[in-house]
């Protein structure tokens, strides 16, 4: 494995020793090489010109010219710069017109996806299309005139030569608050306005979008960054955007079994009632200890979070839906339906028939942190050589006993991980303060309260905040791009300009 740090555009190479963990506080300095001022100065200079067709999503094809720059490492000391880079896509011209993005916002787009190592250093432009075969964010955002930044990230299953995991927690979410501090570092440099950063991303990039917005300066990241050589800027961003975020990991067994808990697997067996209805039971407890509340349903507890979900996400999804087709193709939906009563242009029915409908759970219990340490979330809280952890007392003790502790260093990394540790623990002032929350309502692969209890959080903290549910759609659904496209320009206060 390589370092590699770039100074004055030249690219110098060193080996790292074994052992690259990210634990705060190993020194390692003299393993280093030392790194310039220059290390981290953007160079306008270093760019290819490119063309591309993007089609917008009311399918009028644009023709883009962009300046593309890829810069080698976003940190001074990185532990492995195939990650820790990033690429910038600056618009010169749209359609023929040249375009000024100096004042532009900032799309900041991550591309992670299970905690996974996201690397963008192969990459020689923008990717025009989605998921789902649409146009992609980064696409619709070039052709509107802003500026985008796509970063990598370690990940989970990083392993070095002598068996170390150097992609563990809290790595993935250190690498992008070091990216955005690049970004700010840079101000004039890279073009944007590194004041309004908006962050991207789906699944475990939702949920590492979510804590990006969520922890914004917080103290606890800095030793961490300290160790990477991060830019001395701050690594608070503007707006968040998360598409199905896979996040509040302590508490996702709990919230999923009381969720999905009646709902078979795929093969229509039951999972096991007993561990189902323990979990389930102890989401209470839980989601009593946040003290959220909602508009019209006071504080939310297990007697009226359901209700809350219903109301205010599932039956306006439904509605939506069904108020967009034909008369002929809604009927033919009801018809197959028949739990939904339509009246009156809206859509009500019950929690239990919704679940009904979802049909089959994609997880087994307990959902993340699994007894064989199998998951991708255990593998998350592995540290060293060693591959996998239980991070919460209930698996550990299930197989170690009742007497069975935590490693010392995991509660801290579950703060370090959780965008409402930040919201509801230690409210933290500088984190984002506008919020897109998107997911689909057959997404069952974490529960619905997730996405419920951090839309109904920073709304209750005064943020703007943006949430809604794709009827009947799955993972990683993103059924309006061009919306939140229209929202960063709304939200940013972005007019676009043309070149003098």
């Amino acid at each position: 494995m390589q370092r590699r740090t770039v100074v004055k555009g030249l690219t110098a190479a060193a080996a790292v020793p074994a052992a690259v963990g990210l634990a705060s506080g190993t020194a390692r300095a003299a393993t280093r090489t030392a790194a310039t001022d220059d290390s981290l100065v953007f160079d306008p200079a270093a760019y290819t010109e490119q063309a591309i067709a993007i089609t917008d999503t009311a399918g009028t094809a644009h023709d883009v010219v962009y300046r593309f720059y890829k810069v080698a490492s976003y940190v001074a000391n990185p532990v492995d710069a195939t990650y820790q880079s990033l690429n910038v896509s600056v618009p010169v011209s749209i359609d023929g017109t040249a375009v000024d993005a100096s004042g532009a916002p900032i799309l900041f787009a991550n591309s992670v996806g299970g905690y996974m190592p996201s690397s963008v250093s192969g990459r020689t432009g923008i990717t025009a299309t989605g998921m789902g075969g649409g146009t992609s964010r980064q696409g619709l955002a070039l052709a509107a005139g802003y500026v985008v930044v796509e970063p990598g990230a370690r990940g989970r299953t990083l392993v070095d030569s002598a068996g170390v995991y150097y992609g563990t927690a809290p790595a993935a979410i250190v690498d992008l608050k070091a990216a955005v501090r690049y970004v700010k570092f840079n101000k004039g440099r890279i073009p944007g306005n590194v004041n309004r950063i908006v962050s991207s991303g789906v699944s475990a990039g939702g949920a590492l979008s979510s804590l990006l917005g969520a922890s914004g300066d917080s103290p606890l990241y800095d030793s961490y960054l300290a160790e990477l050589g991060a830019a001395p800027a701050s690594d608070a961003i503007f707006a968040t955007g998360a598409w199905c975020p896979i996040t509040d990991l302590e508490h996702a067994d709990m919230a999923y079994e009381w969720c999905w808990g009646s709902n078979p697997l795929g093969s229509g067996a039951q999972v096991d009632r007993t561990i189902s209805t323990a979990l389930s039971a102890a989401y209470g407890d839980y989601l009593a200890s946040l003290k959220l509340s909602a508009k019209g349903f006071g504080r939310l507890t297990v007697r009226n979070v359901d209700d809350y979900l219903l109301k205010t996400f599932m039956q306006p999804s439904a509605t939506k839906y069904l108020a967009a087709l034909s008369d002929a193709d809604r009927a033919a939906y009801l018809a197959a339906n028949p739990f939904i009563t339509w009246a009156g242009g809206r859509a009500t029915f019950t929690w239990a028939d919704f679940l009904t409908h979802v049909g089959a759970r994609k997880k087994n219990t307990p959902a993340f942190d699994d007894f064989a340490m199998a998951s991708p979330e255990t593998n998350l809280f592995g540290t060293g050589t060693t591959r996998a952890r239980h991070f919460t007392l209930y698996s550990l003790r299930h197989a170690n006993g009742d007497s069975a502790r935590l490693d010392a260093d995991i509660p801290a990394k579950l703060h370090l991980m959780n965008p409402m540790y930040h919201l509801v623990d230690k409210v933290n002032g500088s984190r984002a303060k506008h919020w897109w929350i998107r997911l689909g309502t057959k997404d069952s692969d974490t529960s619905h309260t997730v996405a419920g209890n951090l839309s109904a959080r920073l709304t209750a903290l005064g943020d703007d905040v943006n949430t809604s549910y794709y009827w009947d759609a799955g993972h990683g659904a993103d059924q309006d791009p061009g919306d939140f496209i229209s929202w960063i320009a709304k939200v940013t206060g972005h007019r676009s300009r043309p070149k003098k």
